[in-house]
């Protein structure tokens, strides 16, 4: 009782106050960006375009008010405390129901908290608690300072945290490096995880043949898909997961190269004072190196779970989004309860389409629980069952 006690007691307040002189500081440098050559007429052939680039950079020094998004973090309750040696950041925002389902909602990469913003409030009012840590190396959790922050590692703090916050049921959801990391989360504490809801299912062929065999003309569409972003996108992947510090030098000191670099996933549909918080998140925790660490720490994880997941898994993918493959997802996950395709959403669906994750969040939760202590959220018609 002692060592518990102790463990919540390490749990402290936090509030974003970012010093005037680091803004300050800030619009100097994106005063003072050298910008690079780009031949005539060619788009996004080489990369991210430097108009776009400029684009986002002029909206950053003269649109994006970041006190007022600072403002709107302080808004809800946030804490860090210290587990596995790394400090964690959190969002812990209360329905204020004595037997509520509390659920812990992961971001990744170049994503941050930011992204689950939006959902706070409909979880809130459909009776969850809602937990949002910043993934440790990201955000206000600060840079990681020891190797080995690999996805099981994240998972292993996720279970003790919720553990620490008194949570003896709870889900886990995620989104990207949270699709993969939250899964594990179930794998880690089925006892207690009572259902993984993810936007991706990162289930791909091993290199058997067989695997192949009869694929449907909508899974042969998928893999094709999945290809063409790897030969046409996959470099952030191949050059994080190698030489992150080689990259790192120029994310640090160019806020302009850190919006250039981040920007690649943020897609043109999405809202500039979305790309730019996120990006700005990076900037001012100084996580530019440790965020794309990450990728390092999993690609030499020697960490091999064996057997599929046992927890209830939902998809909930985008439409715009990578297609999940289903064949696959069941051999790495045994008990997939719900599997729906939202044509309309793109990758960071709880920004894009909050109300219609929270409630997909919260029609799956509800049925692992009690239905009728959950509020009712208008859905959206899904596609896919």
């Amino acid at each position: 009782m002692e060592t518990k006690a102790a463990e919540v007691s390490s749990i402290q307040p936090f509030r974003v106050s970012v010093p005037q002189a680091e803004l300050d500081d800030l619009h100097e440098r994106l005063d003072r960006t050298l910008w690079a050559d780009q031949l005539p007429d060619s788009g996004s052939d080489y990369g991210v375009p430097v108009d776009r680039v400029q684009r986002l950079l002029a909206h950053w020094r003269h649109g994006f008010d970041w006190r007022a998004f600072e403002a709107r973090i302080n808004s809800y309750p946030q804490f860090t405390t210290e587990i596995d040696g790394q400090k964690i950041h959190f969002l812990h925002v209360r329905s204020g129901k004595a037997d509520a389902t509390g659920l812990i909602l992961t971001h990744g990469w170049p994503g941050s908290i930011v992204e689950y913003l939006d959902v706070i409030d409909p979880l809130v009012a459909a009776g969850y608690d809602v937990v949002v840590p910043s993934t440790p190396g990201f955000g206000f959790s600060g840079p990681t300072t020891e190797r080995g922050w690999d996805q099981y590692r994240v998972a292993r703090a996720w279970v003790e945290l919720m553990s620490r916050l008194g949570y003896e049921r709870y889900g886990a959801v995620g989104n990207d490096g949270g699709s993969i990391i939250s899964p594990e989360v179930g794998r880690l504490d089925p006892t207690h995880v009572i259902g993984v809801h993810v936007t991706q299912l990162f289930s791909f062929p091993t290199g058997d043949p067989t695997e192949l065999a009869g694929l449907t003309s909508e899974e042969e569409a998928a893999i094709e898909h999945l290809n063409w972003f790897w030969q046409n996108m996959g470099a952030f992947n191949q050059l994080q997961s190698q030489s992150p510090q080689t990259l790192a030098h120029a994310l640090a000191d160019s806020p302009a190269g850190l919006l250039g670099w981040n920007s690649q996933l943020f897609g043109d549909d999405l809202d500039d004072d979305f790309i730019v918080a996120n990006v700005a998140v990076y900037w001012f925790t100084r996580t530019m190196a440790s965020s794309v660490r990450f990728y390092y720490e999993m690609a030499k994880s020697q960490e091999r779970p064996a057997g599929p997941t046992v927890v209830p898994v939902a998809l909930a993918a985008g439409g715009r989004d990578f297609q999940s493959i289903r064949r696959f997802a069941q051999r790495d996950h045994s008990n997939i309860a719900a599997w729906t395709v939202y044509p309309e959403h793109g990758h960071y669906a709880a920004h894009e389409s909050p109300e219609a994750i929270a409630a997909d969040i919260a029609r799956f939760y509800g049925r692992l629980t009690a239905p009728a202590q959950h509020a009712e959220l208008a859905p959206e018609a899904p596609v896919g069952s």
